[in-house]
């Protein structure tokens, strides 16, 4: 059976949940989450250590804007960077301070602890240890689950999003604009496909790093919203510019986990396994706290031209050992598990795949290119990062943005619900699911693909031999996708090699560096005025049609 909503959400982290929470306290609107996960708080915002941005002492939305542009080699929106920076402080101080009482540590005084992290010229980072977003994420979905107008159905995967005309029975709908009216949806315990029908829908699945073999985001990270709306015909923009977290903890047989950039904004250094500093002689004015693309293209460096397996970020003899622990709980005990003590001893670390500046390109208030269509968080370009992501303000924008697509969908009138009668089911294969074996092997083949030719540094080549291979998988995935029934991993299979293609095809349209998209190649490497502005979009493969 179908089902009906005034607001359809994919996704939960804090972008999909701002925007529930606009909607759902301040409107009688019925609002339906959906979230692939059993549990809604399992998202990347669970994940963000670092912090949410604000305006620290002495700051002002003029520094502010002016790192964050900084930060974004100059591509970043001026308009996404005021924005930010004047609506942000005041949505942290109402929602997530006085109504959500969120715990920001605090000093003896009571006063918030301001941390700094790369690229910012002062300290304006709020923070709960090293667990930001988990704190921000569970007060969020406890507050939404007490409202009567919030519908949470978990276990669901977003298959495709339902549009017009190319989902619409009446054959004149082809001379209409393109409209979202929500998605075909997969109950993953049942795996029936059913249409859901929005007046409204957002989009909130977050990243891509899933489609990297090493990557500091959680394994839902595939691209689906991406991928969706690419299909639907939404444009794309920047997706090149892919920021690599500099450090991830490097144990073999362990997974990349994400040791937060704050650890060196408390004073960490990196070194070199020999001892040497060697931020100092790449990035002098900034040191170990240069932006992100910066050290994250110094920490490959240095592993490719002495041969060693990782660097150090060293802590310890900075911070007091009970200090450390109360900061980085979580850093802390995970470290432990793995047999290093961060008090007593470096912690070795690579880079890894960790933010889209790119996506699906939105206006002021989240509206996508297709009406009815709505993009927040990661999966969502604002023009708010340009090239590089500056820390910690991905929360931020996520929290705005969400907000600020309730509160544009709650004034509008013209969104209508789609009669049922007008979409037809979906057409389930009856084939059984394809050989697990066969969708993993795929799987590993883009993610390696993806690190060794898309990764920190790239050439024509290696992009040329990315897109060939992509192209060859896509074949084989398309016919597993046509001819077998559908399961989470084979939707998410399919995102992902779409994913990769978008972001292959848009570095290799690039072939200028910039921020986070390093070109060996780079025809310019200093002149701002003639880079390329990226994301432009090429034909891919032909979708699944439903008739």
């Amino acid at each position: 059976m179908p089902l009906e909503t005034d607001i359809l959400i994919i996704g939960c982290g804090i972008s999909g949940a701002a925007a529930a929470y606009r909607l759902a306290t301040n409107t009688s609107r019925e609002v339906t989450i959906i979230t692939r996960h059993q549990e809604p708080e399992e998202s990347n915002t669970r994940y963000a250590q670092g912090g949410i941005v604000t305006l620290g002492e002495g700051d002002s939305e003029e520094a502010l804007i002016k790192d964050i542009r900084t930060a974004g080699a100059g591509l970043g929106l001026p308009e996404a960077a005021s924005i930010l920076a004047k609506d942000g402080p005041r949505l942290v101080k109402h929602i997530l301070v006085k109504t959500l009482e969120i715990p920001f540590d605090c000093n003896h005084e009571g006063k918030f602890l301001y941390t700094r992290e790369g690229g910012h010229t002062l300290p304006r980072i709020l923070h709960v240890g090293d667990t930001t977003g988990k704190a921000i994420e569970q007060a969020l979905i406890s507050k939404l689950r007490k409202l009567p107008n919030v519908r949470f159905l978990t276990g669901y995967t977003a298959v495709d999003l339902i549009t017009s005309p190319h989902h619409i029975r009446n054959p004149l709908a082809v001379y209409q604009p393109i409209s979202c009216h929500g998605a075909y949806v997969l109950e993953r315990k049942s795996g029936n496909i059913s249409r859901f029908f929005g007046k409204a829908t957002i989009l909130a699945t977050g990243g891509l790093g899933r489609i990297y073999s090493h990557t500091t985001n959680p394994e839902g990270a595939r691209g689906d919203g991406l991928a969706m709306a690419y299909r639907a015909g939404a444009r794309v923009v920047n997706t090149e510019y892919i920021q690599f977290h500099p450090t991830t903890l490097a144990v073999p047989g362990a997974e990349n986990f994400l040791i937060s950039e704050a650890v060196r904004g408390e004073g960490a250094k990196l070194l070199s396994p020999d001892g040497r500093h060697f931020m100092e002689e790449v990035a002098p004015k900034w040191g170990d706290l240069a932006p992100r693309d910066v050290v994250a293209r110094a920490i490959h460096h240095e592993m490719l031209t002495h041969g060693y397996p990782y660097v150090l970020l060293d802590l310890s003899g900075i911070m007091l050992p009970e200090h450390i622990q109360s900061r980085f709980p979580a850093i802390y005990t995970r470290c432990l598990e793995l047999g290093i003590d961060i008090a007593r001893e470096p912690i070795p670390v690579v880079p890894a795949a960790h933010y889209l500046c790119g996506g699906i390109l939105v206006d002021e208030f989240g509206r996508s290119s297709i009406n009815g269509l709505y993009a927040v968080g990661e999966v969502s370009c604002t023009g708010l990062h340009g090239a590089n992501r500056l820390a910690s303000t991905s929360l931020l924008e996520g929290l705005v943005w969400g907000y600020r697509a309730g509160e544009d969908i709650s004034r509008r009138n013209d969104l209508k619900i789609l009669k049922p009668s007008m979409v037809p089911p979906w057409e389930a294969a009856e084939a059984p699911f394809p050989d697990p074996v066969l969708v993993y092997q795929d799987r590993q083949a883009i993610q390696n693909l993806m690190w060794l030719y898309v990764g920190l540094s790239r050439n024509q080549e290696r992009l040329s031999r990315a897109l060939r291979d992509l192209n060859h998988l896509w074949e084989t995935i398309e016919e597993f996708y046509r001819t077998t029934a559908l399961n989470d991993d084979l939707i998410g299979l399919r995102n992902m090699a779409q994913a990769a293609w978008i972001v292959t095809l848009s570095a290799w349209h690039n072939k200028q560096s910039r921020g986070t998209h390093f070109r060996e190649d780079a025809t310019l490497q200093e002149n701002p005025s003639a880079w390329n502005q990226g994301g432009i979009m090429g034909n891919w493969p032909p979708f699944r049609e439903q008739s």
